[in-house]
């Protein structure tokens, strides 16, 4: 038989809190395979990989890479053997070019000083050679997502590596991105290289996988050849029960109009404008889904709306309350939600309990006041137990500090905290980047029963398949603009939409102002 390039033996890892992520975990990769491995948050899979690339260490288990057993203690060891790591957040610097970035740490001199040209020629026939072409002189930050992931690929190429480990390379691509790395994946399988292909979307493992590996609560729950199992198979070895992929929803009943927003501007300090009269209105019983590549003004219209960012000009109105430059405080007690895009950063306070978080918007309020200077401590855990158990969160008791959590199971505290905040209208931006089907699946059922609850909802998300299914409505933002409408997604495919996200095809301008804020 043939040797594997990779083989994990009984991995074991055990933090100093006492949480054990992995279980006595095997893994074994087969040279010139793209290999997908899958598992909910929380099921390992970041532990695993992270201890392969030397970012931690095992409590015990032992590693053969190339049919010899090996210590992988730093990243520089995991590079040196020929294994590289493309992190789903780009570890790129945007003020450098793509040239300086590739060959950061290893930059080309002619003397004593770096030599432009040299590494300008280097990006050139790296790129070329693996079909990954990108443009050496261009600032990373002038850059679309594609040609980062691009030239993060890259990097990892021109270090040597033999084996890939892509986490979540597609998170963030249009159909036309991601078809076009895919390509490139294929052409580097075709050139010797090996693929491990970490994702939550299981349509993409079927369309470029061999074989699979998952993983759940810490240890193996199975293994296959991709073409023996269907996406069902795998949601199901991944949760451990069946999983509706597709989400059924009623048709909307939209009434009165929730949020009106008219002509939003923002200049960033320093940057060229990001928004440009960006007009709409939700009503209540509908979703309206905001899709767009990132970087085209999506994060800042929802600070904006939200209060954590100031606008220029402009006017948002909830329920015909001018909110525009409100606080959040001001905005959360005119009956708004926001489950934000970085549930780390915006949504939850990490060394606080999940109770705590529970209430972090309400503790002020009947039943948990007691008066100005008093909080009910017994109220805050009650509700903290009954949350626990109503969303599912995994924990042992809601006293736990939400930094314990896997991110799928603080997302659900961040959830739970603002679908029982009796809203008017939810605000979700990216409610299920990053979490395995089974979380995903609740949020998703969960945004629409708040619709079907008569709430209004404005969804943004990167994810396609999840912006056409949840939405009633749909706009799309390119460079700080709505470029199109769509007051119905009946016969809309992705790959007409993703013209949209990339600028190919746009709307009159004088028509879609007229049709999205009816």
């Amino acid at each position: 038989m043939e040797t594997p390039i990779l083989e994990m033996r009984d991995i074991v890892k055990i933090y100093p809190n006492g949480v054990m992520a992995n279980k006595g975990v095997n893994f074994k990769v087969m040279p010139g395979e793209i290999h997908a491995l899958l598992g909910e948050n929380g099921a390992g899979k970041t532990t695993l990989m992270n201890i392969l690339f030397g970012l931690q260490a095992p409590t015990s288990g032992e590693i053969f890479y190339k049919g010899k057993k090996v210590k992988i203690a730093s990243p520089h060891d995991a590079i040196r053997l020929g294994i590289g790591m493309v992190h789903q957040h780009f570890m790129l610097v945007p003020s450098l070019t793509v040239a300086e970035n590739i060959v950061l740490g290893m930059e080309p001199k002619r003397g004593v000083f770096f030599s432009k040209e040299d590494a300008y020629r280097i990006t050139k026939e790296i790129g070329e050679k693996y079909g990954l072409e990108v443009p050496p002189k261009e600032r990373v930050q002038d850059l679309p997502v594609g040609i980062r992931q691009r030239i993060e690929i890259l990097k990892t190429l021109l270090r040597g590596a033999e084996l890939l480990v892509l986490d979540e390379p597609t998170a963030v691509l249009t159909p036309q991105e991601t078809e076009e790395l895919f390509d490139a994946l294929k052409k580097l399988v075709s050139q010797g290289k090996t693929i491990i292909f970490i994702t939550h979307k299981l349509r993409e493992v079927k369309e470029i996988g061999d074989r699979i590996t998952v993983l759940r609560n810490g240890k193996n729950a199975g293994e296959a050849l991709v073409k023996d199992v269907t996406e069902e198979d795998m949601s199901r070895m991944m949760v451990g029960r069946d999983v509706e992929l597709i989400i059924h929803k009623t048709p909307s009943k939209p009434g009165e109009v929730i949020l009106h927003v008219e002509n939003i501007e923002y200049t960033p300090p320093g940057h060229n404008k990001l928004l440009k009269g960006i007009s709409f209105s939700v009503r209540e019983g509908e979703i309206l889904g905001i899709a767009g590549v990132e970087g085209n003004g999506q994060r800042e219209l929802i600070e904006i709306l939200t209060g954590l960012r100031e606008g220029d000009s402009g006017s948002v109105k909830v329920r015909g309350k001018e909110l525009f430059g409100a606080t959040p405080r001001e905005i959360r007690l005119a009956s708004v939600a926001h489950i934000p895009e970085d549930r780390m950063a915006r949504g939850v306070a990490a060394l606080a309990s999940i109770e705590e978080n529970l209430v972090v918007d309400r503790y002020f309020l009947p039943p948990f006041s007691k008066g100005k200077f008093s909080i009910d401590v017994k109220k805050i855990h009650e509700n903290g137990e009954k949350l626990v158990k109503e969303f599912g969160i995994k924990a042992k008791s809601s006293v736990v500090p939400v930094e314990m959590l896997s991110g799928g199971n603080i997302q659900k505290v961040v959830v739970a905290r603002e679908f029982t905040s009796n809203a008017k209208l939810i605000i979700a931006n990216q409610p299920t980047r990053g979490i395995d089907v089974g979380a995903t699946e609740f949020i998703r059922n969960r945004l629409v029963d708040e619709r079907d609850r008569g709430a209004a909802v404005l969804l943004v998300s990167a994810d396609l398949m999840e912006v056409m299914q949840l939405s009633d409505r749909l706009i799309v933002m390119y460079e700080g603009e709505i470029v199109g409408y769509f007051d119905s997604l009946d016969g809309l495919t992705e790959q007409e939409l993703g013209k949209y996200m990339l600028g190919i095809k746009k709307d009159a301008p004088e028509k879609i102002k007229e049709a999205v804020v009816s």
